[in-house]
């Protein structure tokens, strides 16, 4: 049932974040904007969700929790939510207020924990100690997974009580002209939100399929080794996230300057140069990072993680590219890039996994937003030209490899912690130095570490 939610949260929400950030950003006002924006959401959502909730029951076989049907209303009920707090977050990000969306996020995550732990750990216990207390009496064993979705709606309910004021902004007004004009426009980033979801996550599901591991239990093993390996490549996907909550609307509200261009050079320079030093904190340290994945049997899939690191750096450029075909609302290229990545996901899997396992996943990945960023890029620069720095970009990444290649033949013949420890750390400061040497002056107009460069 979780992974099918993703894929219904971009039919919920059908590209109408990226659509506001646009046209609030190009030639109309924008409250306008989020009040056409708003209504479309919210007519749809209530539409969508009630269709959901009188299908329920054939949703709950399709999605093998026929004996739960109330899971779906509850998981109906948290895409309703979350998509009704996409336009008052995209509101807070592009009004530049951080904090207050950061606030919410973070309270929401904490209190989910807290619920989950809550009913996990404290709830049982307390029911079995206490059985005739009115707290025994909520607490049903076989709701099992049921109380992580409580958990879950929890959150989003939250979330939308602290977001009433930008809800409450809302305002009834209706131009049925540029209401199409957004809809026009957000119709194929449908299409990329779902190839987004296929390339995401379809990849495990496809070696659960096809592992050339004998048995059921071990082709799970084997999808378990490469989820948990997978995981260590969240430092860059976090900061490519966080990148994308920042970036898009200061990239549409830059659009209208004469240097927006260079601007948009200039933070991929930036953004290129954070990954290769993240990827270096990830690859040298890989003995520390490895610590976190506590079934020592999983370190048997280590091998993909560097090759995953690659793929996600290749992802966050691809974001970066992505803003000529939002700004020249070509938005249908968006689509037909995705696509392409969703096709090469598909065959490179279908063709290696049996062969392969977990290894042909990360490469497939890898293949996939390798190839939608090189597209993105030579196809962009026909459309909406940006002066990259390709030269300079190269540079900094082929060194980055090599500084890996190095550390890597010298982990080869140290089996000692601490040295390769002082290894990776000798290395990572020789690529500061690199960084630092050749990106002077690009550092020194910062506003904080600037003043510490000379």
């Amino acid at each position: 049932m979780y992974a099918a939610i993703p894929f219904m949260n971009v039919i919920f929400t059908y590209g109408m974040e990226t659509t506001f950030f646009r046209f609030s950003n190009k030639d109309h006002n924008g409250k306008h904007v989020y009040n056409i924006a708003s209504l479309s959401l919210v007519g749809t959502t209530l539409l969508f969700t009630i269709i959901l909730m009188l299908w329920r029951g054939p949703v709950a076989t399709l999605l093998r929790v026929e004996e739960h049907p109330q899971f779906v209303v509850w998981a109906a009920s948290i895409i309703a939510l979350d998509t009704l707090t996409t336009l008052p977050f995209a509101k807070l990000r592009n009004d530049g207020r951080p904090r207050k969306y950061a606030f919410i996020r973070v309270a929401g995550i904490l209190l989910n924990i807290a619920l989950v732990v809550f009913f996990y750990t404290i709830l049982p216990g307390y029911a079995k100690a206490h059985p005739g207390s009115w707290m025994a009496s909520i607490y049903d064993p076989n709701l099992g997974a049921g109380y992580y979705i409580i958990a879950n709606l929890a959150m989003s309910a939250f979330s939308f009580l602290l977001l009433l004021p930008e809800f409450a902004a809302i305002r009834f007004e209706w131009d049925a002209k540029l209401w199409k004009q957004m809809i026009v426009y957000s119709a194929p980033l449908l299409i990329v939100g779902f190839g987004g979801v296929i390339n995401e996550t379809f990849d495990r599901i496809m070696l659960g399929w096809w592992s050339p591991a004998g048995t059921e239990l071990q082709k799970k093993a084997e999808v378990g080794i490469y989820s948990a390996c997978y995981k260590l490549s969240i430092l860059i996907t976090l900061f490519v996230r966080a990148f994308r909550m920042g970036a898009e609307p200061f990239f549409f509200q830059q659009a209208r300057g004469e240097d927006a261009p260079k601007t948009y050079a200039r933070v991929m320079n930036y953004f290129v140069m954070i990954l290769c030093i993240m990827f270096l904190v990830v690859m040298l340290y890989l003995d520390v990072w490895k610590q976190f994945i506590r079934n020592k049997e999983m370190w048997a899939g280590l091998s993909v993680v560097p090759i995953l690191l690659i793929a996600n750096m290749c992802l966050g450029v691809y974001y970066n590219l992505a803003i000529w075909y939002k700004l020249s609302h070509k938005t249908n290229a968006g689509a037909t890039i995705t696509i392409i990545g969703a096709i090469l996901t598909l065959v490179i899997n279908y063709l290696f996994i049996p062969k392969y396992g977990y290894i042909a996943c990360a490469w497939a990945t890898l293949s996939c937003y390798g190839g939608m960023m090189i597209i993105s890029y030579i196809w962009g620069q026909k459309v909406y030209p940006v002066p990259y720095n390709v030269r300079k970009l190269t540079s900094m990444f082929t060194t980055m490899l090599m500084v890996y290649g190095f550390h890597y033949m010298v982990c080869r013949f140290i089996s000692n912690e601490g040295l390769r420890l002082l290894s990776g750390t000798t290395f990572m400061l020789m690529y500061l130095g690199f960084v630092l040497s050749t990106q002077k002056q690009e550092l020194k107009t910062l506003p904080v570490i600037g003043k510490f460069i000379r």
